[in-house]
């Protein structure tokens, strides 16, 4: 008898377990963003103003999702507001739409400072000496259920003289990267025929980058992500949400598998830019 009570209970507490939040995020997802939260996504999100109505509803419906789920930490004594949140959302929820997803699962804080952060880092050179150092950055993702990032930069992606760099995109970029396992440059795919087209096309891009950030020759690509593969998914991310022409014109097969990945075609939402004159100097920053 004893032992029936107690495993009733423990399928009630089970039960209670799954359903509350489940109830939770109901109740959440039935309620309708606010007209300042719309506000914050038309200002801040350039690709919002050209989606169509389904596509407006599916990110709405993510941010909802995100805001629910994830905590907000200002550091070094920011306040974080409803900008904030909201702004950093939908960005990061750009990269969701059209896809069966969780929301980011391995993802619970997101930590914003005010403008560029200091992170220690460790350095051993050939000799085995270690390096004490102090790196200056404007986001990371970490394994362990964090992003942080720089509230500064996030709100001027996209404005001189970011330009097309965003930190948001880059670093959950990092976060759907880690998805597979590891960050490697190769998210869930689904496939091994998707892997093995993935790995030829972002090979070769990775390596033309890899050359001309050597020769010191100008992409659409930023030279950042010829550090490593996985750098390389992420800056090439961001041209395709911030870029989307110039990223399809250069390198085509590159853009037609993160069409595929993000089953989105941001051209759509973008209109395609002006032609820069021949003497023009265009340049591109380096991400730190």
């Amino acid at each position: 008898m004893e032992a029936a009570i107690v495993c009733a209970a423990l399928a009630f507490a089970v039960l209670v377990a799954w359903f509350v939040p489940r109830w939770r995020l109901n109740r959440v997802l039935a309620r309708p963003l606010t007209d300042v939260q719309l506000g914050v996504i038309e200002r801040n999100v350039a690709q919002y103003r050209g989606m169509p109505r389904e596509l407006r509803a599916q990110l709405q419906r993510l941010v909802k999702q995100f805001l629910h789920r994830k905590t907000f930490v200002g550091c070094a004594g920011l306040e974080v507001t409803e900008e904030m949140r909201v702004t950093i959302a939908a960005q990061a929820c750009l990269l969701l739409l059209n896809r069966p997803t969780r929301v980011y699962p391995g993802l619970h804080a997101v930590l914003v400072y005010p403008g560029a952060f200091l992170v220690p880092r460790r350095q051993q050179d050939e000799a085995g000496v270690v390096t004490e150092t102090r790196q200056d950055l404007l986001g990371e993702s970490w394994g362990d259920g964090r992003v942080v990032l720089s509230w500064e930069h996030v709100r001027r992606a996209g404005l001189p003289p970011e330009g097309t760099h965003n930190v948001v995109l880059h670093e959950f970029a990092h976060q759907l990267d880690s998805e597979s396992g590891s960050n490697n440059g190769a998210p869930f795919l689904g496939s091994p025929e998707r892997y093995r087209s993935w790995s030829e096309t972002l090979s070769r891009d990775f390596a033309l980058l890899r050359r001309d950030a050597y020769w010191g020759q100008r992409d659409v690509l930023d030279p950042y992500g010829a550090t490593n593969p996985a750098e390389f998914f992420a800056v090439a991310t961001e041209s395709f949400f911030e870029q989307p022409h110039e990223l399809a014109g250069r390198h085509p097969d590159l853009y037609a598998e993160f069409e595929a990945y993000y089953r989105v075609d941001p051209r759509a939402w973008l209109p395609a830019p002006a032609p820069v004159p021949a003497h023009h100097d265009v340049v591109y920053g380096q991400w730190r």
